[in-house]
């Protein structure tokens, strides 16, 4: 239930950063001027029939909202029975999206662009978190890991990180036009990210490696969109669509980031899972180990106390053949008890030969004497 409710939740987040950026492209954000309330009704009651323009991109914007709310807040409460680690980025998801809508609204109020920055940040990194208990709640989490290095993991905490900060500079684009900082961060992305999908996609991992061929493949189309993007809004060359094409430059390249983001930190986090369940392992073969050094150690002390008088080792507590209830009695080669019986010149057997009582020294007289 956790996993599906993940899932969905996800996809609604995904349609409402789409929804926020048609809203900021098409200049829809102030097109309804009150909240919570849209133009003095309940958000809710809002006649459809007057949405149009504008007020459909904004108010279908607050309705997906609403929606991606009440999915994370049951997500987490899925996530509560979970406990450990998926219980705590529940709660987190759920404090996010509150405090998400309360930027959103005080956008509204205060029409402020600092704080529609704040607002279409958070929502990447929302989308990004999501995706991480997408991958936290999957059986494929359960498939074995690869071996990565640290430096390799490393390089992906750095990846996502480098990701969002692009994202942050872009949100500087939208807002501010400031152009030359979000062009270095796509160099460094351009740069930190190939290298980590290769490394990655050489370790054979079962969930990493396919996944860095995906965020590899989702580069080059963002690159793509990146030069359109810039074309459509920087420059006067002509652009094949007119206005639509240029609306959808810029919604594709936001979309485009939030999948990036989301597939580098669902990479960090599988590696340096990978990390700590190999040293969880390391842990486990010690722990194992130890039992069996144990019982060597006291095994040689056994065989040390065991010595004879004069201080050699009983074979017998060494070789078991030779313990005391398999010990062979050596009177049985003793060759001097073992006599054959020898004969009488007559032919008959001696009898002292056998019984020693019958020797001659004590031989009994014979008939009548």
């Amino acid at each position: 239930m956790a996993r599906g409710l993940a899932i969905v939740t996800a996809a609604a987040t995904l349609v409402l950063i789409l929804f926020g950026g048609l809203v900021t492209n098409t200049g829809a954000a102030l097109a309804v001027p009150d909240w919570p309330t849209t133009f003095g009704y309940n958000m809710f009651l809002y006649p459809w029939s007057e949405m149009i323009g504008g007020i459909f991109y904004e108010h279908s914007h607050r309705l997906i909202g609403s929606v991606v709310g009440l999915l994370t807040l049951a997500l987490a409460a899925a996530l509560w029975r979970r406990g450990s680690t998926l219980r705590v980025l529940g709660v987190v998801a759920a404090l996010a999206v509150v405090v998400q809508g309360l930027l959103g609204g005080m956008r509204v109020v205060l029409r402020q662009d600092v704080l529609a920055i704040l607002h279409g940040c958070l929502a990447q990194a929302f989308f990004a978190l999501l995706a991480v208990i997408v991958l936290l709640t999957s059986a494929r989490t359960r498939a074995p890991l690869a071996r990565i290095e640290p430096s390799t993991r490393n390089l992906a905490l750095g990846a996502a990180a480098v990701a969002y900060v692009q994202i942050v500079l872009g949100a500087l684009v939208t807002h501010a036009g400031i152009v030359d900082h979000h062009l270095v961060g796509a160099f460094a992305v351009f740069v930190i990210v190939p290298m980590l999908t290769a490394r990655v996609r050489r370790s054979g991992d079962a969930v990493a490696a396919p996944l860095a061929s995906v965020l590899l493949a989702l580069l080059g189309v963002q690159l793509a969109l990146g030069v359109g993007t810039y074309l459509a809004r920087f420059s006067s060359m002509w652009i094949p669509g007119g206005q639509a094409t240029m609306l959808a430059l810029p919604v594709a390249h936001r979309l485009l980031a939030a999948l990036i983001l989301a597939a580098t930190a669902v990479l960090a986090v599988r590696l340096n899972a990978t990390a700590g369940s190999n040293r969880e392992s390391e842990l486990e073969s010690n722990r194992r180990l130890e039992p069996l050094d144990a019982r060597n150690r006291i095994g040689a002390s056994n065989r040390i106390n065991e010595l004879d008088p004069i201080g050699t080792t009983n074979a017998a507590a060494t070789y078991p053949s030779l313990s005391p209830t398999n010990r062979v009695d050596l009177r049985e080669f003793d060759t001097t008890s073992r006599r054959e019986p020898s004969l009488n010149p007559i032919g008959t057997t001696n009898a002292a030969a056998t019984y020693p009582s019958l020797s001659p020294t004590v031989r009994v007289s014979g008939c009548g004497r």
